[in-house]
């Protein structure tokens, strides 16, 4: 269960995140964290929130986001706001690390979430492994989902 306080980590990926505001703080209004990537980080899997909304806050560094297919990047200062449901991604291009405030409305249970996804990223790859990553899709469904991939054409021969 997520304390205040606690922080999960991904050793691969670099991405580190804190929880500042629980949902119980709120009454499930919102969940409140603080999220830091490496430099030179991959791009996550494209996904959505299909019951809740996101605001994004740079503390530090550049963000790379992907939103519905178009590329930006948000300095330190700027924030985003996402909607249930557009398409996005968001990770660190840069050298230098980048900090962000993250909350999440409602809360829903997003701390269960994080907190399964990191603990089943703790391996070489950095990664669920395939039959864990269809257990957390199902199991969260309200909170997370992978956009669909568009389908590989094979060229005509």
């Amino acid at each position: 269960m997520a304390y205040t306080g606690q922080v999960v980590e991904n050793p691969v990926t670099g991405q580190r995140i804190r929880f500042v505001a629980l949902a119980q703080d709120s009454g499930g209004a919102e969940l409140v964290l603080e999220s830091a990537f490496w430099g030179h980080g991959p791009e996550p899997p494209a996904h959505f929130h299909p019951e809740q909304d996101e605001v994004i806050e740079v503390l530090q560094g550049e963000l790379q986001v992907r939103l519905e297919g178009r590329l930006q990047t948000l300095h330190q200062g700027q924030t985003i706001s996402i909607g249930r449901g557009p398409v996005h991604s968001m990770w660190n291009v840069a050298a230098q690390p980048v900090a962000v405030r993250w909350v999440v409305r409602p809360a829903l249970t997003t701390e269960a979430f994080l907190e399964q996804l990191f603990a089943a990223s703790q391996n070489e790859r950095g990664m669920p492994a395939p039959q864990q990553v269809g257990q957390l899709l199902q199991q969260f469904s309200r909170e997370f989902r992978l956009a669909p991939q568009p389908a590989v054409v094979e060229p005509a021969q």
